[in-house]
This record gives structure tokens, C-alpha cells and sequence, in this order.
């Protein structure tokens, strides 16, 4: 199997790669990946090396270097992830996949925009329940496993406030914190935050 930067050696039954978590993509011009299954995260840095969260992507999802002219820029596995790689020259570039990211890219925007990090992250727990969430009982699960500091990127904050503000909704029961990072957001507690 050809190494994961060099996939112009990779036949169209290859096209099926898997990823661990916290690996990169590997990404340039010439393709695109589809998310099978898993989370993946795009971003870039600044030139002090902060992280900015440019999105998050799922299941039919599609991720790559030739959807944006942003330099830095990487995805990075969040879960295990299963994705197809896509050649840039077969993908058809339907307007629902161009829509799907100028939307994410609108809808992160509108979060980040509070002048509060407390309301950006109730929003964001919000659109995550909302976006990749499952219903359970007690509300809507996020399931993907995301840390206090990738949590933090996402609203462009830092980890240890980020740490405070999930105690604090946890104890006013808005939230609840399961095993491996996983979060329920208490719909009944949260529906004035939705964006």
C-alpha cells in the first residue's frame, strides 16, 4: 500500500482508506475525501500558532484542499474515520456540497460572533446536538468524542475556560458529561440558545 502522502499511486480499488484518530488527511489538489464514518475537523493556524477551527465534518461529507484557498489547511480525524478518496477531476461539484460548506461556514461564524464564550459554547453544544447529535432519553447525545480543547478551538478560546464553562452548565443541569467526552445537552434547559 503506497504511503498516505503518496496516493497518485492508489487504483480505484484502493479508493477506501481508513484513519486513526488524530491523524491528518492527506490533502492536495488533485482529490477530495467523502467521509464515510468518524469526525473530521478542518482548520488552519495563524502565524503564532493558534488554531483556527474552520469545520466539522461527518458522514457524506466532503473534505479537501481544492474547496478552499486557505493556506494552512488540514483535516484532522477526530474519531476513526472511514473515507473514500475522490479524485478532483471525477467529482462532480454539486451545488449541495458547495452549499453544505459556505453554510457551516455561516453558521460557526454567527456562534463565534457572541461577545460571551459562555453563549458561544452553549451555541455550539447546540448546533453539535443538532448537527450530529442522537435523541436519547434525557436530550440529544454528542457522541464524537471531542475534547475540552478542541471544543476551545471551535469558539476560539482556551481550553481552561472552556473546562469551567462545561462544569458550570453541568451543575446548572443544562448539560451531562458522560465517559470519553461525551456530552448531553438537555433540550428543555437549552432551546433558548439555538441559533
Amino acid at each position: 500500500m503506497p504511503s498516505s502522502t503518496d496516493l497518485s499511486q492508489l487504483s480505484a480499488n484502493d479508493h477506501q482508506r481508513y484513519f486513526t484518530r488524530r491523524s491528518l488527511l492527506p490533502l492536495d489538489n488533485s482529490h477530495l475525501w467523502q467521509i464515510n464514518s468518524g469526525f473530521v475537523m478542518t482548520n488552519t493556524y495563524l502565524e503564532d500558532g493558534t488554531m483556527i477551527a474552520l469545520g466539522l465534518w461527518g458522514a457524506g461529507d466532503i473534505v479537501g484542499q481544492s474547496l478552499t484557498r486557505i493556506k494552512p489547511y488540514q483535516a484532522q480525524c477526530l474519531t476513526n474515520v472511514e473515507a473514500s478518496l475522490v479524485f478532483a477531476q471525477d467529482w462532480n461539484q454539486s451545488k449541495t456540497d458547495w452549499l453544505k460548506h459556505i453554510e457551516q461556514a455561516e453558521e460557526l461564524m454567527v456562534i463565534r460572533g457572541n461577545k460571551k464564550v459562555e453563549t458561544m459554547l452553549i451555541q455550539l453544544l447546540v448546533w453539535l446536538s443538532r448537527k450530529f447529535g442522537s435523541q436519547v432519553e434525557q436530550g440529544r447525545l454528542i457522541d464524537m468524542r471531542l475534547t475540552h480543547e478542541d471544543l476551545a478551538g471551535l469558539i476560539s478560546s482556551s481550553r481552561v475556560t472552556v473546562t469551567r464553562l462545561l462544569g458550570q452548565l453541568e451543575q446548572e443541569k443544562v448539560i451531562e458529561r458522560k465517559s470519553l467526552n461525551r456530552i448531553i445537552v438537555h433540550q428543555e434547559d437549552i432551546w433558548y440558545y439555538e441559533i
